[in-house]
């Protein structure tokens, strides 16, 4: 169809003012074509979500990232909260929840730079304290971003995740210029230790190693800058969007990239609406969303699955629902940042924490459906017996896999003081369900 009979508009018009009465407005039409693909799948958006998904996905973290200044942090801390109500308030309105606000500071070296170590964890209380006050979840950012890092930094924030209950890091094992072997070997013994030395070794629900992740998700433990920050982004809980559509399309693998790609676009657009608009008004920038799938408790995205292929999460079929997901994510036409891709975390949702128990999946799965989407290892429990070798390795095929294919990968696992293989753990956290301990590949 050309674009003048999409109009209901003709070229075969004899007189002068008439074609050039004709011209004009298709000029301007052509002017608007371009927003019409939009337009339409915006439409189609609607469509599908009033057959599949009454139930919007809650905002799951709208993250500011800031470049704290020491002598400053109270008043910074204080602006930089009512930028991220006013986003709040904003996704209130039009019926979202949201689950938490959030900043994220320069890497932690650089955040608390010229402190004597003992300085440094009294600051860094200072700021955990600071965060429950103001109701905000803390994440200092990576303690290595290189191989060349003072490996100080580490031994740091080790203390700090062993006693600080709010603060979230990470550590860079690889990147554009390759795996951070020495990093590797430092994430390893700083889990290690915070499984000691941690109250019910919670300590590393608050840590993650990254591989080929750019700065700016809002997601967590992973999150990180390194600019200037007054900068913010978005991220949603999907799962029950994914559930209704593979509920719908089961079996369907075209129809469920089309289908969710659609759905997923309305919420999106919509964050966007409200980035742009809190920019505006703030004059800070807003970076975009990162669509990647997320579930928690009994909003599943095992359950999401296993509405698409009819077996239990992990059987054949797993890998498939794991691409469709990310394909449609990687179609939806917003800026996007962080991981665009599919988390599978372990103890943070019900069903996966029982197929694990039930040995449907392991950390091989794991990291197979990591190959066709993201994010890697997350809250994976582990035996307390695990060694720091054993936890390299592990690392080390996170880092592999995600220089390979050059993709965003995270790994947060959860081994456990004085537990064995077939025991149960006993977290004591509202967002993490207990599950009985695999034994080491």
């Amino acid at each position: 169809m050309t674009h003048s009979a999409f109009l209901g508009l003709s070229l075969t018009a004899t007189e002068p003012s008439s074609r050039f009465a004709t011209l004009s407005l298709l000029m301007v039409a052509g002017l608007k074509m371009r927003h019409i693909a939009v337009a339409l799948l915006l439409l189609r958006s609607i469509c599908v979500l009033a057959q599949v998904s009454p139930e919007k996905p809650k905002v799951r973290a709208i993250t500011a990232f800031v470049r704290i200044d020491r002598a400053n942090v109270q008043k910074q801390v204080e602006e930089t909260v009512v930028v991220l109500r006013r986003a709040e308030s904003e996704f209130k309105a039009v019926g979202y929840e949201v689950e938490s606000i959030r900043i994220t500071t320069q890497p932690v070296a650089e955040l608390v730079s010229g402190l004597s170590e003992e300085q440094a964890l009294a600051f860094l209380k200072e700021f955990d304290d600071l965060s429950a006050r103001e109701n905000f979840i803390p994440n200092i950012g990576p303690a290595s971003l290189r191989d060349s890092d003072d490996p100080s930094t580490m031994h740091l924030l080790a203390r700090v995740l062993s006693t600080l209950p709010h603060l979230n890091a990470s550590a860079i094992i690889a990147d554009e210029g390759g795996i951070h072997w020495k990093a590797i070997r430092g994430s390893a013994e700083l889990v290690k230790y915070v499984e000691e030395n941690s109250p019910r070794s919670q300590g590393n629900f608050n840590f993650a190693v990254t591989a080929m992740l750019k700065p700016y998700t809002p997601f967590y433990p992973g999150s990180y800058h390194t600019g200037d920050g007054r900068q913010f982004a978005f991220g949603f809980e999907t799962a029950n969007v994914v559930r209704d559509v593979f509920a719908k399309d089961k079996g369907k693998v075209e129809a469920a990239i089309s289908d969710l790609t659609s759905a997923l676009t309305m919420h999106a657009k919509l964050a966007d609406s409200i980035g742009n608009k809190v920019a505006t008004a703030t004059g800070w920038s807003y970076l975009g969303v990162d669509p990647t799938a997320t579930a928690l408790g009994d909003v599943s995205i095992a359950g999401a699955i296993e509405a698409f292929t009819g077996a239990r999460f992990g059987s054949s079929g797993t890998l498939t629902a794991a691409r469709i997901i990310t394909t449609a994510e990687k179609a939806i036409p917003v800026r996007q940042v962080g991981y665009s891709g599919l988390m599978l975390p372990v103890l943070e949702d019900r069903l996966l924490a029982q197929r694990w128990a039930q040995s449907t999946y392991d950390i091989d799965s794991l990291l197979a459906y990591s190959a066709v989407c993201a994010t890697g290892l997350d809250t994976v429990p582990l035996p307390g017996d695990i060694s720091v070798e054993q936890i390299e390795r592990i690392f080390g095929d996170i880092a592999s896999l995600a220089l390979k294919w050059n993709k965003p990968l995270a790994g947060r696992i959860l081994p456990v003081k004085g537990k064995k293989a077939g025991e149960q753990t006993d977290f004591q956290d509202p967002y993490l369900f207990n599950t009985a301990l695999r034994p080491l590949p």
